[in-house]
């Protein structure tokens, strides 16, 4: 076997195992694989289209086809530290959600609480004189109590989502439902709901709480580990350092270093870019819906002006029609909806 041809096996090789990892984590996680195949398209979009520009501040930023190999494989191998993330985190679609949604044992218990009103209705009713005045209003406040545990039950279903940001309002409203007790099979005198599920109901967006929030954020931890842990050859020696900063914000208040934009490669500002629109647009997580386009660039307008995300790269984004090309390929028609490039924050054409 000629060097050439060990050279060219090896290579294959090792191609063939960074999307194996990939595959690994798409059969863990649908929702996070889908993830991983698109991050590199279109962090190569970018890539090309700052590779390509002739004015403004990346007017000097070039790739050779070695500098386009080492960023490809690093945007592969971008959440491989997700292979240590659990499940019931990564995948937690609601914010009851542990191995099953606990929202199903707040439903029952709330209908242990209406069947024991209507046991207590039907009590009082005996032991009433039947005068039709204290059976109407018998019948008026078991009505009254019934429907009030309804609007409780919706109320909770509906939080239970995190599509919406919590109110102050709305995280007393679960505070004050834990007032409520139900007798369970024992005997036992119970909180409607307990202090776990008091936690879990009143994150203020999103569906993971601050514990749940940190082991997602170490996956990136993990990630830089294990790929200082390998002996990259030279032409690879940077993909940790552009795997690892897609969550770094341009002003140091980022994750896992607090690295400033001066601090990063443009390659790992283009990768920071890249994961923050895929994850925004993504219609294939369980947790939400894919917004729509105007929406994604007004949201990113707004990461520019307060320095999250950096504002060449992104500027290129816009003015080369980036995120079009990236729709065409891979968001549902109705999400790319109607875009005037004027009215997104912080964009200057």
């Amino acid at each position: 076997m000629t060097q050439r041809r060990l050279i060219t096996e090896l290579q294959v090789l090792f191609e063939s195992f960074i999307k194996m990892i990939a595959s690994a984590i798409d059969d863990k996680s649908p929702y996070t694989g889908g993830h991983c195949r698109r991050i590199p398209v279109l962090t190569m979009m970018l890539a090309e289209a700052a590779h390509g520009t002739e004015i403004g501040p990346l007017k000097d930023f070039r790739i050779t086809d070695k500098d386009r190999y080492e960023l490809e494989t690093a945007a592969w191998l971008h959440d491989c530290g997700k292979i240590v993330t659990p499940d019931y985190v990564m995948d937690k679609a609601t914010k009851l959600e542990t191995i099953f949604n606990r929202i199903h044992i707040l439903e029952t218990r709330i209908e242990v609480l209406m069947r024991d009103a209507e046991i207590a209705y039907l009590r009082a009713r005996i032991d009433s004189d039947n005068s039709d005045r204290i059976l109407a209003t018998l019948k008026q406040q078991y009505e009254d109590q019934c429907q009030q545990y309804r609007d409780d039950l919706a109320f909770l279903q509906k939080i239970n989502i995190g599509g919406e940001f919590m109110s102050d309002d709305d995280i007393t409203r679960v505070s004050n439902l834990a007032k409520y007790s139900w007798i369970d099979l024992n005997g036992e005198l119970r909180p409607l709901v307990s202090e776990d599920e008091i936690e879990n109901l009143s994150i203020r967006r999103g569906t993971l709480n601050d514990n749940e929030r940190e082991i997602i954020n170490n996956h990136i931890v993990a990630t830089i580990k294990m790929l200082e842990s390998l002996p990259f050859p030279k032409n690879l020696k940077n993909v940790p350092e552009f795997a690892g900063g897609h969550h770094e914000k341009m002003d140091g208040s980022g994750y896992p270093k607090g690295l400033h934009r001066n601090e990063m490669s443009v390659q790992a500002r283009i990768m920071a870019i890249a994961d923050i629109f895929e994850a925004l647009t993504a219609s294939d997580r369980p947790y939400k819906k894919g917004k729509p386009l105007s929406e994604c660039l007004k949201i990113m307008g707004y990461m520019k002006k307060d320095q999250h995300i950096d504002p060449d790269i992104f500027d290129i984004f816009i003015k080369e029609r980036i995120y079009l090309d990236y729709a065409d390929k891979f968001l549902d028609p109705e999400q790319i909806d109607e875009i005037d490039e004027s009215t997104i924050p912080g964009y200057v054409n």
